[in-house]
């Protein structure tokens, strides 16, 4: 979902940040899925305070384009274009545009901050909450989010590592980062629900569900579940590029 803000594409890894045109229909359906742009989005995370010189490497290791098209090599090894194309069906008809409006409306008014301190006070109802969770848990929104910040962590803490003359393998990196899992989902499923009670507050019950509806439709539940599924390798396999 577009909303990963809060919160692939086609080369092989090592090669330079120059990756060949994508099918069009793999790109539209990662587009509308949200996926390109947590793509793009990785190589300001990784950077947020590292030194320049850490800064530098992340950079050219993790640039957005080469990155998102290692992702969607991957992706698009596992499923048919014909699954490709019904989520993109489903993912640009009228019903996910007009959701895509309210989100984008989102960081223009400037309400958000208010409405999550107001939630506080006045929980929403239960049955809207539930709504809600629902699609996010559809679109994976907060497992994606939760994914993208974990293995920007994971990628942070073994530079740190090396800046002190140590190291670790892959295996140890994830066994002694894991027990950060719990709280970033925690945040990140916080922080989700909060944006989509704010952004769809507008939108009839009925529809919000039928737009989870549509989430949970085979094809656009293909496309999230292996991005989901592939995104840890991609950073791993660049990690093992870090030097």
């Amino acid at each position: 979902m577009r909303l990963l803000t809060l919160f692939a594409l086609l080369l092989t890894l090592g090669l330079p940040a120059q990756a060949a045109p994508l099918d069009p229909t793999l790109k539209r359906a990662l587009e509308l899925a949200g996926v390109q742009l947590l793509c793009e989005q990785t190589p300001a995370l990784l950077q947020r305070g590292m030194s320049a010189a850490q800064q530098k490497q992340l950079a050219k290791t993790f640039a957005a384009e080469p990155l998102c098209a290692d992702l969607a090599k991957r992706v698009a090894a596992e499923l048919p274009k014909a699954q490709l194309s019904e989520a993109v069906a489903l993912l640009d008809s009228p019903l996910a545009k007009h959701f895509t409006e309210a989100e984008r409306a989102v960081g223009a008014d400037g309400g958000l901050a208010a409405y999550r301190t107001q939630l506080a006070e006045r929980p929403p109802r239960g049955e809207r909450l539930q709504l809600v969770q629902r699609l996010d848990k559809a679109a994976h929104t907060s497992e994606l989010a939760t994914l993208l910040r974990y293995e920007v962590g994971k990628t942070q803490a073994l530079l740190a590592l090396r800046a002190r003359g140590e190291n670790l393998d892959e295996k140890t990196l994830s066994e002694q980062t894991a027990v950060q899992i719990a709280p970033i989902r925690a945040s990140s499923a916080s922080g989700v629900e909060a944006f989509m009670l704010y952004a769809y507050r507008q939108s009839p019950s009925a529809q919000l569900a039928e737009y989870a509806e549509l989430y949970e439709q085979p094809a656009v539940r293909a496309v999230l579940e292996e991005s989901a599924r592939q995104l840890p390798k991609v950073f791993a396999a660049r990690r093992a590029q870090l030097k």
